[in-house]
């Protein structure tokens, strides 16, 4: 190549490398728990999407624009959610994210009729078919099947269960009931069913009936602060039982926090994220995934735990689908392209959201984990669905 034409190559080039990046930005409007009760919630999320932002960026943003998720903090509050989202509706985006807490997802929904799409990124919120609000990752009722699964082929069928009484502390009875209705589930028995309020500094009341019931493990679904209020009371009860949560509690700071007074056998359900080394191997597109996404995650020093997981496959999702349809594309056009997505390959598995509507993966790619204080990692103990794992 001679000189005068290696000269128009590399001015063509970097003509082309200042317009994508004088390009005005793509803008995606993200609701997340920034502070607040729920914020180690928000906080990963809102980490983990800075780094999808990089990386989408890097290999050229969408139709030469550099994508910018706006970040809004809802404060960790329903009514801040519902402001926020009046705020955002009139410019019409076609889609938007969040926010992390069912009951914050669900004070939005009704603004949500005519669009945008919102990916909701809580797995406990249960969007109507044909919505515009969609659901990350496997159903808190599938995370439900998976832990009772592994309850019970470990010979643990006599069970406790302790929920908050708020919205996620409801659909987890909910829940709990339904996958009880499951003939595989016959033998099962709730033995205690105890109920506490989010405020409350002690439970000491309910420990004890849990106690005096004798469970041979206990269901403990809240998120956050309160979960440690469950995990202290069974420790002054001097309970040593197999105990699972809600993978809301799936979090390396949280994990760190609550270091001194964890179960010594918590076992948490959850999508197919975690490394695996050696265990399984999933469907290689989804190995390939995991692959870009661990690469990704180590390099910015990103916790690889569930607010990661619950975050970067929605965002993923609608980068592909930004990048397909074209950044003009409506909310309708949009709903119809997430509803007609049946081979997607993310972290958390494989999307098919004609077989699943509104969140594209179930129980079928969910799995049993417990915590790794020394390497800080989740580790998984079952296979998809829940089965254990052989001992080696």
């Amino acid at each position: 190549m001679n000189k005068t034409r290696f000269a128009a190559l590399a001015a063509a080039v970097c003509l082309t490398a200042s317009a994508v990046q004088a390009a005005d930005p793509l803008p995606i409007e993200v609701i997340l728990p920034l502070t607040g009760n729920a914020a180690f919630v928000g906080q990963g999320q809102y980490k983990t999407l800075q780094v999808l932002e990089a990386q989408v960026n890097k290999d050229g943003g969408i139709a030469g624009r550099p994508l910018k998720f706006n970040f809004h903090d809802d404060q960790s509050s329903p009514q801040q959610t519902v402001q926020i989202t009046q705020s955002i509706t009139p410019d019409k985006p076609s889609v938007m994210i969040g926010s992390s807490i069912v009951a914050m997802c669900n004070a939005a929904a009704p603004l949500l009729r005519q669009g945008p799409v919102d990916y909701c990124l809580s797995p406990g919120v249960h969007p109507a078919d044909g919505s515009y609000v969609f659901s990350s990752s496997i159903s808190t009722t599938g995370l439900i099947e998976t832990a009772v699964r592994y309850f019970r082929l470990r010979g643990w069928t006599h069970l406790a269960t302790i929920t908050s009484s708020d919205s996620s502390g409801q659909d987890a009875d909910n829940g709990i009931a339904e996958i009880l209705k499951l003939p595989e589930n016959k033998d099962i028995q709730i033995v205690e069913k105890q109920h506490f309020n989010l405020g409350d500094v002690s439970i000491a009341a309910q420990v004890e009936r849990i106690s005096q019931s004798k469970p041979q493990a206990i269901i403990a679904w809240t998120t956050g602060a309160p979960v440690a209020t469950i995990f202290k009371g069974l420790i002054q009860a001097g309970i040593d039982l197999p105990i699972t949560t809600t993978n809301g509690n799936q979090t390396n700071a949280e994990m760190t926090q609550f270091a001194d007074f964890l179960p010594k056998q918590l076992f948490i359900p959850s999508s197919a994220f975690p490394k695996h080394a050696g265990l399984y191997k999933l469907d290689p597109k989804v190995e390939a995934e995991q692959a870009k996404f661990f690469a990704a995650a180590d390099a910015a020093k990103l916790d690889i735990d569930n607010m990661s997981a619950l975050a970067w496959d929605p965002g993923l999702l609608i980068v592909s689908l930004l990048r397909k349809l074209g950044p003009t594309a409506t909310a309708a056009q949009f709903r119809t392209a997430i509803a007609d997505t049946t081979d997607f390959a993310g972290i958390n598995g494989i999307y098919n959201f004609t077989k699943i509507p509104q969140r594209g993966i179930d129980s079928t790619e969910a799995l049993m984990t417990t915590w790794n204080a020394t390497t800080k990692q989740w580790v998984p103990v079952s296979e998809l669905g829940g089965k254990p794992l052989a001992e080696k």
